[in-house]
């Protein structure tokens, strides 16, 4: 008996470390428990702020053989059918739920940004930088972010120039979610000094994380931090500096993560928790049960708990997640965000574009305090949108 006993550990304890090291949890599992000790709770007897982004890989183009009128019903589906589900939401501040379009450059078709522009400038969200890319330079990758950002201001506005460097400012998502060559075998990347060319053409934040299972996922988890790029090698962000209150930006590149953590309501074979990466899809849609997790992730800026940041993302021009991100389970997502984490007296919900995650961010760093809604446009200002 006591024979058995001993097989049935030994077997659970290697099908825990099957699974760990298949599902590449060992790279973010350590960061992600010994946070647990660390964060604290807000005891301030205010209500907790929270700050809600929805960013998009938006790929009119994904997929094989894809033509030009399959590109455009999936910019239709979205230009008509989100104004009509988000309109019917507004936060604490009287704002839409706001999407975020991080657009690829090499998909830039300027008939799809007409469209969204025209969302944006309905207050449903904001224009910024998405790139897939392989076997790149550093040169080639300057060129080529500074001439889209520049393509997309001067046909649609988007972005602001920085008053001293006179660079257009974004934020930006790494395609593959391979950020800084990050991918062990250093496929659709090659910068390994990619944080500074971000820098430098004008980046000031990177939404491209959690990237779990895959194994580009750094070891900082659902942390706000900075990261110092090493040109000579891969993946610099794996670890940084934490953004924290009365601190000062340090290295080369601001990362904005979502939540991540395992979810024991949702269990593989009834045993095992599934990874929450933040991901919306119809095959993990946004349940109550993970809008709470996400939460009880409590990311902030170190020593603010009383501002949370939930940062979820998705790949809104596949067909068969449209009816979740357009449909019922996004009101749901919306109904449930708003009745239980906008009462006033102990949450208050916002809305808020990455570009406005970013500033609330900077804000909460500078030691600013009462509602983060007057922060929205703190260090970068809102776009003027408007179509050539």
């Amino acid at each position: 008996m006591l024979f058995i006993l001993i097989a049935l550990i030994i077997f659970a304890v290697w099908t825990l470390h099957f699974i760990i090291k298949k599902k590449h949890m060992n790279l973010w599992l350590g960061h992600y428990i010994k946070r647990k000790f660390r964060v604290k709770k807000n005891d301030s007897g205010q209500p907790t702020h929270i700050m809600f982004a929805f960013v998009d890989h938006y790929e009119p183009q994904w997929g094989k053989d894809i033509s030009l009128e399959q590109e455009r019903a999936r910019v239709d589906r979205w230009y008509q059918d989100y104004p009509k589900v988000a309109g019917k939401y507004k936060d604490a501040d009287g704002c839409f739920p706001k999407h975020s379009f991080f657009y690829p450059e090499e998909e830039y078709r300027q008939e799809h940004l007409n469209k969204i522009t025209e969302l944006c400038e309905q207050g449903f969200g904001e224009i910024e930088i998405h790139l897939h890319h392989d076997n790149d330079t550093s040169e080639n990758l300057r060129n080529t972010l500074e001439r889209f950002t520049e393509t997309l201001h001067e046909n649609h506005g988007a972005f602001v120039r920085h008053p001293e460097t006179g660079k257009l400012q974004y934020t930006f998502i790494h395609g593959n979610w391979c950020l800084d060559n990050s991918r062990p075998d250093g496929k659709w990347c090659g910068v390994n000094d990619e944080l500074i060319v971000l820098k430098e053409t004008g980046c000031y934040a990177d939404f491209t994380f959690p990237s779990a299972p895959s194994d580009t996922q750094p070891a900082f988890a659902n942390e706000i931090y900075y990261a110092k790029d090493n040109p000579d090698a891969p993946k610099s962000h794996n670890t940084g500096q934490l953004v924290r209150v009365g601190g000062q930006p340090w290295g080369d590149l601001m990362l904005i993560t979502g939540p991540i953590g395992l979810n024991w309501k949702h269990r593989k074979k009834g045993i095992f928790p599934q990874i929450e990466n933040s991901d919306i899809r119809t095959a993990m849609p946004p349940t109550n049960d993970r809008v709470d997790l996400w939460v009880n992730s409590a990311i902030s800026v170190e020593g603010k708990p009383d501002w949370l940041f939930i940062k979820v993302h998705t790949h809104g021009t596949q067909e068969q997640d449209m009816d979740t991100l357009l449909g019922k389970p996004f009101e749901q997502m919306n109904e449930y965000l708003l009745s239980k984490y906008n009462d006033g007296d102990n949450y208050v919900m916002h809305f808020v574009s990455a570009r406005e995650m970013y500033n609330i961010v900077k804000a909460a760093e500078s030691g600013e305090q009462g509602n983060p809604n007057e922060f929205r446009d703190y260090v970068v200002p809102a776009p003027k949108y408007k179509n050539k």
